[in-house]
C-alpha cells in the first residue's frame, strides 16, 4: 500500500490545531492557529499564525506552550485572520486531536465577529479508539509514541497540526482505505438532535469530561448528569429516547444544555454529587445534603458486643470501627433489624430488645438461641462482625489530607483536596490547596465517600499526594 498523503473519497482534509489562553471556549481565547491542508490529489499546504487574544496569557500557559504575552502582542486579532481561517477551513473535513476543544474555540471566536462557522469534525482521539480499541489511552502524546511520530515544535499549533498530518499517513499505510473511511464516515456524521433545540448544538458539546444539565421551560432544571465525554453522554440520551422511559421524557421537555468542564472522570463525579444535593433536579434521584449522619458501632457489654448508633464523624473514624453511613438514626435501626434477621442474629443480645428471656427471632425460629446461652458469646460476636462487614467504614488511609491531580486535554494538573473522605475543593494552585487544607470545614458526605473510596481502590491511580498538615502548613 502507498504511503502517498490522500484524503478520504469524498472531501480534502484540513488538520488543525490552536493554542488557547485556557480551557472554555466560552472564556477563554485562541492565541495561535496552524493548519494543514490536504487536497484530494494529495496536495499539501501548511498555514500558522499567532493571535492576539485582547487580553494576558495566563503564566501557566506561556510555560505550558512558550508563547508570552511579548509574542502575541504585535500579533493579529482574530477578527483580522478570521478570513483566512474560514478560507482554509472551506469544503474540508475538520481533524484535531480532541477535536470538540479546537472546534469549539473556533466557533466561539466565529460568534464574536458575528460570524458562523459549520463544517463537519472528525477527532483522531476517537478513531484512534476504533481502530486500536486495545490500547487503554489515545491522548496525543501516547499516540505518537505508538506509531513512531515526532516534532520538534509539541504543544505549538503547527507542529501539534503537522503530527496529525504525519499521523493521518501512517493510518494510510497500516490500515485499508475502505476500512479507515468507514470508519471516517461513522465519526464524522451528524448527530440528531430534538427539534427544539438548536441544529448546532452538537457542534458546541465538548468531548471533554464534566457535568451536563437538561433545562425545561421557563429554565426548570430537570436533570443533571456527569460524562467522561459530555457530547457522547448528551446525544447518547437522544438515541436512546425512542425506547421510551426516562431519555423520551426528557428529549420531550428539554429546551436547553449547559455543562461544566472538569478535568477529568474523579472532578465531574465530585461536581455530580454536589450538585444534585444543592439543586435536586426533578429527574434526579433525590438526595438530601449531609449533615448529621449516623453509624453503627459496636461496643463489648458483660462479655456480649452489642451493636450502638451514633452519630458518625469521619475523623474519629480511624480509630473506631463505624459499619455503615445513614442520614436518620431509623435507618441504620433498620439495617440492623434486617441483618439480625438475615443473619439469625439475637436482638437482646445485640442490645436491641429489652426484657428478659429469649428474644423475639428465636420464638419464631430466626435465631440460635445466644439469648439462652445456647450460642457463646465468642461465636454470636464473630458472627456479628461478619454479618456487619460489608457495611465497615473504610479507615483514613493516610496522616493527613491528599490532593488528587487530574490533567485536561491540555495537560494542566487540578488538584481535589481531600481530608478523612470530606472533599474541600478543588484548585490548579498549591498555596490555595494549602488554604482548604487549613480553612475549609470537614464535612463527611456519603456519596463523596464512595467516589473516593473507588478511585483510590483502582491500581492506577498514582496521582494522589499527601499534603502538610493544618500545623506544618502555618
Amino acid at each position: 500500500m502507498s504511503d502517498e498523503p490522500r484524503a478520504t473519497a469524498a472531501r480534502p482534509l484540513a488538520f488543525v490545531d490552536l493554542e488557547t489562553t485556557g480551557g472554555d471556549a466560552r472564556q477563554h481565547r485562541v492565541i495561535e492557529v496552524g493548519i494543514v491542508e490536504l487536497d484530494l490529489d494529495g496536495t499539501a499546504r501548511e498555514w500558522s499564525t499567532l493571535v492576539n487574544p485582547e487580553c494576558r496569557v495566563p503564566s501557566r500557559i506561556e510555560d505550558f506552550t512558550g508563547i508570552s504575552n511579548a509574542m502575541v502582542e504585535s500579533a493579529p486579532p482574530f477578527r483580522e485572520v478570521i478570513d483566512e481561517v474560514e478560507r482554509r477551513l472551506a469544503g474540508r473535513l475538520f481533524v484535531a486531536h480532541n477535536a470538540r476543544f479546537d472546534y469549539g474555540f473556533l466557533r466561539q471566536e466565529f460568534q464574536r465577529a458575528g460570524r458562523r462557522l459549520r463544517t463537519d469534525v472528525l477527532c483522531t482521539v476517537k478513531l484512534s479508539r476504533v481502530l486500536y480499541p486495545e490500547a487503554e489511552r489515545h491522548n496525543l502524546d501516547v499516540v505518537m509514541e505508538r506509531h513512531g511520530l515526532s516534532t520538534a515544535a509539541r504543544h505549538r499549533a503547527l507542529g501539534d497540526a503537522r503530527v496529525l498530518f504525519e499521523l493521518w499517513k501512517v493510518l494510510g499505510t497500516r490500515w485499508p482505505a475502505a476500512t479507515l473511511e468507514a470508519a471516517v464516515r461513522q465519526l464524522s456524521r451528524q448527530a440528531a438532535l430534538p427539534p427544539q433545540l438548536p441544529a448546532d448544538l452538537a457542534d458546541d458539546l465538548p468531548e471533554a469530561p464534566g457535568v451536563y444539565r437538561f433545562l425545561g421551560a421557563d429554565r426548570a432544571l430537570l436533570y443533571i448528569g456527569k460524562a467522561k465525554s459530555i457530547r457522547a453522554r448528551v446525544l447518547g440520551h437522544f438515541a436512546a429516547s425512542a425506547a421510551g422511559g426516562k431519555d423520551a421524557k426528557l428529549a420531550r421537555l428539554v429546551q436547553r444544555i449547559d455543562w461544566t468542564e472538569t478535568a477529568g472522570e474523579l472532578g465531574a463525579l465530585l461536581l455530580e454529587a454536589q450538585l444534585v444535593k444543592n439543586e435536586q433536579p426533578v429527574f434526579n434521584r433525590r438526595l438530601r445534603a449531609a449533615h448529621t449522619l449516623h453509624t453503627i458501632e459496636l461496643e463489648p457489654v458483660s462479655g456480649w458486643l452489642q451493636a450502638r448508633v451514633t452519630p458518625f464523624d469521619s475523623t474519629r473514624s480511624s480509630a473506631v470501627d463505624c459499619y455503615g453511613v445513614f442520614r436518620r438514626p431509623s435507618d441504620a435501626e433498620r439495617a440492623l433489624a434486617e441483618l439480625a434477621r438475615t443473619h439469625k442474629l439475637c436482638a437482646k443480645r445485640l442490645g436491641r430488645e429489652p426484657g428478659d428471656g429469649s428474644c423475639f427471632g428465636y420464638q419464631v425460629g430466626r435465631g440460635r438461641g445466644a439469648c439462652i446461652d445456647l450460642e457463646t458469646a465468642e461465636r454470636h460476636g464473630l458472627r456479628v462482625q461478619m454479618a456487619l462487614a460489608g457495611l465497615k467504614v473504610a479507615s483514613w488511609p493516610f496522616a493527613g489530607a491528599i490532593a488528587v491531580t487530574e490533567c485536561d486535554s491540555n495537560g494542566h494538573g487540578y488538584a481535589h483536596v481531600f481530608d478523612h473522605w470530606s472533599y474541600l475543593g478543588t484548585t490548579d494552585d498549591d498555596a490555595a490547596a494549602q488554604r482548604l487544607v487549613r480553612q475549609q470545614q470537614r464535612v463527611f458526605d456519603p456519596d463523596i465517600y464512595r467516589v473516593l473510596r473507588s478511585y483510590l481502590s483502582r491500581p492506577q491511580h498514582k496521582a494522589v499526594r499527601e499534603l502538610p498538615s493544618i500545623a506544618e502548613a502555618q
